[in-house]
């Protein structure tokens, strides 16, 4: 499928992409494209070591009165 002169150059690849991953939502009369997906792997092990790493300063760090506070 090739796109033809009423279409963008983007057209025909978004209808593709339509077809391999669902329906496209399209906001700011479409400039803006967006589809519901899975999150990748790794970005899930990026989220558990943010909070693991959150969980630990907050336990390690957290408290006093702050850096020369303390007498």
């Amino acid at each position: 499928m090739t796109p033809d002169a009423a279409q963008g150059p983007g057209e025909w690849r978004s209808e593709e992409r339509s077809r391999e991953r669902g329906p496209i939502d399209e906001y700011a009369g479409g400039e803006i494209r967006a589809y519901h997906g899975i999150v990748n792997r790794w970005l899930l092990v990026v989220y558990a070591i943010l909070a693991v790493w959150g969980i630990y300063y907050l336990l390690r760090y957290w408290g006093g009165l702050g850096p020369g506070l303390a007498r």
